[in-house]
């Protein structure tokens, strides 16, 4: 039997004599376990609100997104990008006009981005689950039609059933400027709304999307395009395509994936997390000065059990380890207890959605997931601090209290 903790086991569950040790005790063990549980509640659902997130923008990003090193145009019709429209990876080759409009609808006037879209876009795009007025169509007949974001829709009053049309404005390239009538070098484009989209807040204000042949007339281009976006088939492997492809387009073009495409996004919301979990650490840290407060009143009143251990033999070792169990063993009672209730809060908002989100949002509940690696760093961060609370009053009080 390992007799430190043996002791300490004892002293753990025995009366003392000042009750007050017993409260301070659990306090401290409550205390722990309340924070424990928060962490790993807050971490969960920060998981949920990151992979929604991911999940959103996923929806209107390519695999690989192809741009120009320089300039802001180029043809995607050459030999070197028919390599790529030919690889068996590729599952589409999507030709994309972006650039950035003055927009009229009625008496209402915005900015906003167009982006022109061809038919393997439109085949393949998944904005259809995120429509949420009209449908998503960039042709009747012959008529062209414009899919609109929700905030652009909202502050120009547009609507899918009006028979208004919206007017796409952008300068000539080529034409002069006239003080008399300057919108003669404007180029200007007719487009009906077909639908209205909702998928993420940033994107909803910023996008119109457009047909392509559209899009150039409007930018005077001919067969240009701003950038190509690439969907690869599934199963394969995204790096090795994306090293395929910069070496058949060479330096000429920058090809991005996924997570290149919101570098900053994705660093941000890292960063996010990682000063969550340290903030909470740090109350854990405040919250353990109660176990360093029940610890030194402990030593106080073990003074002389401690004697009576050392004219019986026992080394300062061993009563030092005495005392660090008992510690120890506080912080990880509160850290089980915070595991277990945290994971279960978790698990039943995962199962039945009780906290539900406030407002209209593109989910009716908070959105949880746990996670084994915020499980293990929980465990890790709060048994080390519990082990550097117990530890503490034992170095501070050696000296006066003869534990050493």
């Amino acid at each position: 039997m390992h007799l430190p903790l043996f002791i300490a086991k004892r002293y753990l569950f025995a009366k003392k004599s000042h009750n007050v040790i017993n409260i301070i005790s659990l306090i401290s063990a409550g205390g722990i376990a309340l924070g424990t549980m928060s962490l790993i509640i807050i971490l969960s659902v920060y998981n949920g609100f990151e992979g929604l997130i991911k999940s959103l923008y996923s929806n209107n990003e390519s695999d690989l997104l192809v741009l120009p090193a320089e300039g802001k145009s180029f043809n995607p019709r050459t030999a070197d990008f028919g390599k790529i429209r030919g690889n068996p990876g590729t599952a589409r080759f999507c030709e994309i006009v972006e650039e950035n409009v003055f927009v009229k609808y009625g008496n209402k006037e915005a900015v906003a981005t167009i982006k022109g879209v061809d038919s393997s876009y439109v085949s393949g795009a998944n904005i259809d689950d995120y429509i949420i007025e009209g449908k998503f169509s960039m042709f009747d007949g012959e008529l062209p039609q414009a899919i609109v974001g929700k905030n652009i829709a909202l502050n120009l009053g547009l609507r899918t059933h009006f028979v208004d049309p919206l007017y796409l404005y952008f300068p000539s390239r080529y034409g002069s400027i006239s003080l008399l009538n300057p919108a003669s070098s404007l180029n200007l484009i007719k487009v009906f709304p077909a639908g209205i989209f909702a998928i993420e807040q940033n994107f909803d204000k910023k996008y119109i999307f457009v047909p392509i042949s559209y899009a150039r007339e409007l930018l005077e281009l001919d067969k240009e395009a701003t950038s190509v976006e690439i969907y690869v088939k599934e199963g394969s492997d995204i790096g090795r395509l994306k090293k395929e492809f910069s070496k058949d387009l060479g330096k000429q073009f920058v090809i991005k994936d996924r997570y290149e495409q919101n570098e900053t996004l994705y660093k941000m919301m890292k960063s996010e997390k990682l000063s969550i979990y340290l903030i909470l650490l740090f109350v854990l840290i405040i919250i353990s000065c109660n176990l360093f407060g029940s610890l030194s009143m402990l030593i106080i009143e073990k003074e002389d059990d401690a004697e009576t251990l050392r004219s019986l033999g026992a080394k300062d070792i061993l009563i030092r380890r005495i005392f660090l169990f008992e510690g120890w063993m506080i912080s990880l009672t509160g850290l089980f207890i915070g595991l277990t209730l945290g994971i279960l809060i978790c698990l039943v908002q995962m199962q039945f959605g009780i906290v539900k989100m406030p407002g209209n949002f593109v989910i009716d509940s908070y959105p949880v997931v746990i996670s084994a690696w915020d499980i293990l760093s929980t465990i890790g961060g709060v048994g080390l601090i519990g082990y550097l609370a117990a530890k503490l009053p034992l170095i501070i009080m050696k000296k006066n209290y003869k534990i050493s």
